[in-house]
């Protein structure tokens, strides 16, 4: 109904207060009177608005994460993206997922309880034949369950799936989630009583020509003890980088310092026919292309470093270092 009144009921309206069947005081009295919400008991609102909206966020930023990931693991045209995010019941959300399904059982460690990964039937398949060096046209999702060797293909590409949700929780918590399995009835994936709130968040997946969606189902309980973190003040200003403090920089110059790299001398090297090399026996004298007056080259993981000499240090062979060459020097100058 219109807010604007017509000339001829505001005239009406003059009308009825002029001749006092309308009271000033009882349209006051309407105005006063307080709104009543209604509020389904049955279906608990325990998500606000501003944390629904920091929950798209963290997934906007997986979803990111897992299109990066799929091109280059499947090889193919990858698209996702995020739907809704948006607060159920799961009562609602178990009803609405086909038979049989794939639904991935996460532990969210360290907060207690699980999430759940609902893969459509044909994104899992899919990215199965993908995998096994398929064209991956959506032709093997007929409504069946997964074989074994199916199941431990998709199992390995969840886990995958899995550990790209540490980077984009990061701001609010370090998380280690693992896999514990893979349910085909939801039935067996009765994580929450069916009354309890969830957060569930839609994503559109496409594969080449296919086309289908992944769903993340987040109980209340689990994200409980982290709700008031679940703010959009609180993620900006967790996203802003912090200066480097001089114990980061120490532990991360310490651990440059100490860590073990492959280096390997190349004393020279020659060439042999198959015959000469099969009839090698011990005692046997290699001519290679270098002499005893000439350096031989160093290498630190596969790339040019130094030059040295052979020689011996207690008792044990070891190399003289002769020359250290930056990129681009002349081994001859």
């Amino acid at each position: 109904m219109s807010d604007v009144l017509s000339q001829n009921e505001i005239d009406e309206l003059l009308s009825a207060l002029s001749s006092g069947e309308v009271d000033v005081k009882d349209i006051e009295d309407e105005k006063k009177e307080k709104k009543v919400r209604k509020y389904d008991f049955s279906r608990p609102d325990k998500f606000a608005k501003d944390q629904l909206r920091t929950l798209e966020i963290i997934h906007e930023n997986f979803s990111r994460l897992l299109n990066n990931f799929l091109s280059g693991y499947l090889r193919s045209y990858i698209e996702v993206d995020v739907l809704s995010v948006q607060s159920l019941i799961y009562n609602e959300f178990s009803n609405s997922i086909a038979n049989p399904a794939i639904l991935g059982i996460v532990n969210f460690e360290p907060l207690d309880g699980q999430i759940i990964i609902d893969v459509s039937s044909d994104i899992a398949f899919t990215m199965i034949e993908r995998v096994l060096g398929g064209v991956g046209s959506g032709g093997l999702s007929e409504n069946r369950p997964l074989t074994e060797i199916e199941m431990t293909l998709l199992r390995n590409i969840l886990v995958k799936f899995i550990n790209l949700l540490k980077e984009p929780w990061g701001n609010i918590i370090e998380i280690s989630p693992k896999l514990e399995g893979i349910e085909t009835n939801s039935q067996f994936a009765q994580i929450v009583s069916p009354s309890e709130s969830i957060a569930l968040v839609t994503f559109n997946l496409r594969i080449g020509e296919t086309e289908g969606m992944i769903n993340i189902c987040i109980p209340h309980y689990v994200i409980e003890p982290i709700l008031p973190n679940l703010s959009s003040r609180l993620w900006f200003s967790n996203s802003v980088k912090k200066a480097v403090t001089p114990e980061e920089k120490d532990a991360l110059e310490h651990g440059i310092t100490t860590m073990g790299v492959d280096l390997k001398a190349v004393v020279g090297s020659t060439s042999v026919t198959v015959k000469e090399f099969l009839s090698l026996r011990v005692g046997d004298v290699v001519v290679l292309d270098k002499s005893v007056e000439e350096d031989f080259e160093i290498f630190v993981e596969d790339e040019l470093k130094f030059t040295g000499r052979p020689g011996a240090a207690n008792k044990k062979i070891a190399i003289k270092i002769t020359k250290s060459l930056e990129k681009g020097d002349d081994l001859d100058a």
